[in-house]
């Protein structure tokens, strides 16, 4: 949708789901408005529209938009907690709230313990394995789309190949794969009409999304239990760390917070990857020319650029002043990592897309702290693998027209991406 109408600091709302069909460009102007002029403004929260479900009227929250508060409230968990609910604005129950994100939305001890049981499964065989499976996976997904591709570089390969490598690392059936992938599309995309038709009730759908992916993990956790293989699910099932085991609703909480948020952020990053390297030929013509040289850095960039969960919420424990705004216990903020990775104090010329950019402390798998993502290291391997087959095999690969963006505020997809060999 084009928008003529430019925003000042006063009309800029990161509630109205109008400011996030705006294409990218005036997006990232108003952050920048922001973050210049009102670092951490103060917002209404929006109310769902199109559900039967009643939700009580939220108190509003604080958009941290520079790179220095989101990193600060990051490093102080203590103060700044995920438990009552890290993606999502509104209040939720408890038992939606564990439903959705797992780990993700829990504190100290609980977080401790879940993390260390879910480390423990990714032991160096699994990862062995998993990145074997990346490797065959990238070289089947280009395969496949160079016989008989679509011609959309989302359904092709950036959709598939990072949803493929979870379902083989959890041991999920290929006769499961297009429903775990369109669960976790439905409850990505509550603001998108493409995903959740005109008509459907957003909180339903995302409750039945989120029971389909529940039932799948609890009858395979079931049978792993019974039959272990060498998979990541049997460990998990069968993990026992000074007696302590994750419960049927916390590996089934782990396994939807793996297919939503680790397949949605590497799917993301890979296709903003083609976007900007498409825009960026003399970048795409650098990296192809010494591949290994400039993988990392390039990697990273491109995560920076992407940018795929655009934030993560807050809640404060107690009274706290961040950067002369005081806050009180009980408030909320939104950590918006898109704004922080284009933050002109924290990152030289921002706005550049800059694959041998170093250092490149961006905040694309979260803040420092103990929410760092878990899943960073397999994400930045799927990247680097499935873009050095692609260059390798396909050089002159290139989108040949506008990515269409996803319709939200939590994830920065791109729904469709027209592309050629």
């Amino acid at each position: 949708m084009e928008h003529s109408s430019p925003l000042n600091v006063d009309t800029i709302d990161l509630s109205d789901m109008d400011f996030w069909r705006r294409p990218w460009s005036e997006r990232e102007a108003a952050f920048a408005t922001l973050r210049r002029e009102r670092p951490i403004p103060f917002f209404d929260e929006a109310v769902i529209e199109g559900t039967s479900i009643e939700f009580p009227p939220g108190a509003g929250y604080y958009a941290l938009t520079r790179h220095r508060d989101v990193s600060t409230a990051s490093r102080h968990p203590d103060i700044f907690l995920s438990g009552p609910g890290a993606v999502s604005i509104m209040d939720l129950p408890t038992e939606m709230v564990e439903y959705f994100s797992g780990m993700i939305s829990t504190d100290n001890p609980k977080h401790a313990r879940l993390r260390r049981i879910v480390s423990n499964a990714f032991n160096p065989r699994n990862v062995r394995a998993v990145e074997d499976s990346i490797e065959r996976l990238a070289d089947e997904i280009v395969t496949r789309s160079l016989a008989s591709g679509t011609g959309d570089f989302i359904p092709d390969i950036a959709a598939p190949f990072p949803l493929e490598i979870i379902c083989t690392m959890m041991g999920v059936p290929p006769s499961e794969y297009a429903t775990v992938l369109r669960c976790s599309n439905i409850i990505l995309a509550m603001g998108d009409p493409d995903i959740i038709p005109v008509g459907t009730d957003p909180v339903l759908a995302t409750l039945e999304a989120g029971a389909t992916l529940t039932g799948i993990m609890e009858e395979l956790g079931a049978h792993r239990m019974a039959h272990p293989v060498d998979d990541i699910t049997s460990d998990l099932v069968n993990a026992e760390i000074e007696s302590e085991k994750l419960t049927k609703q916390e590996l089934a909480s782990f396994f939807v917070l793996l297919v939503t948020a680790g397949n949605e952020t590497t799917r993301t990053a890979i296709a903003h990857g083609l976007h900007a390297l498409t825009e960026h030929p003399d970048q795409k013509a650098l990296l192809a020319a010494n591949f290994d040289v400039h993988a990392k850095t390039a990697v990273d960039e491109i995560v920076r650029w992407a940018s795929p969960v655009i934030w993560m919420r807050r809640t404060l424990a107690t009274d706290y002043t961040l950067s002369g705004q005081e806050l009180h216990a009980g408030d909320k903020v939104l950590l918006f990592y898109s704004s922080a990775n284009r933050d002109e104090e924290a990152f030289n010329n921002p706005d550049r897309f800059d694959i041998t950019r170093s250092p490149n402390d961006h905040f694309g798998f979260g803040a420092p702290g103990p929410h760092f993502c878990l899943g960073a290291h397999l994400a930045r391997r799927e990247i680097t693998v499935m873009w050095r087959e692609l260059l390798k095999r396909a050089p002159q690969v290139r989108a040949t027209g506008e990515p269409a963006q996803l319709v939200s505020s939590f994830v920065n997809g791109i729904k469709s991406l027209p592309y050629s060999f």
